[in-house]
């Protein structure tokens, strides 16, 4: 709860070590996030399992936006797709990179 948005990966955000991590750092890379804290699962089986067990969610990445778990690689895509992942990051204060993006495109 330390820090608004955490994920559980395999591998860091900066080398990710399977597709659905890398996307998952990606998709947070597109939207300014860099300030966020990963856990790398694969240095730890028991923190592996035990996220699982946590979130009863089977698979890794996972990703928890105010403590809260918000889901894996396919929900962030999606999240990402509808604008929703917009809307919770500014409900921590975080204001996505993409609406900038947006402006300096209308500016155009």
């Amino acid at each position: 709860r330390e820090h608004p948005v955490v994920v559980f990966m395999k591998g860091s955000p900066a080398q990710p070590l399977c597709g659905f991590s890398n996307a998952v750092v990606q998709i947070l890379r597109l939207h300014g996030v860099e300030d966020y804290r990963a856990h790398d699962v694969l240095q730890d089986p028991d923190l592996r399992q035990g996220i699982k067990d946590y979130s009863n969610w089977p698979t890794i990445p996972q990703v928890y936006l105010n403590g809260e778990f918000v889901g894996g690689c396919d929900i962030l895509l999606q999240m990402h797709q509808n604008g929703d992942l917009v809307e919770e990051l500014k409900k921590l204060g975080i204001r996505s990179a993409l609406l900038d993006a947006e402006k300096d495109q209308e500016k155009k």
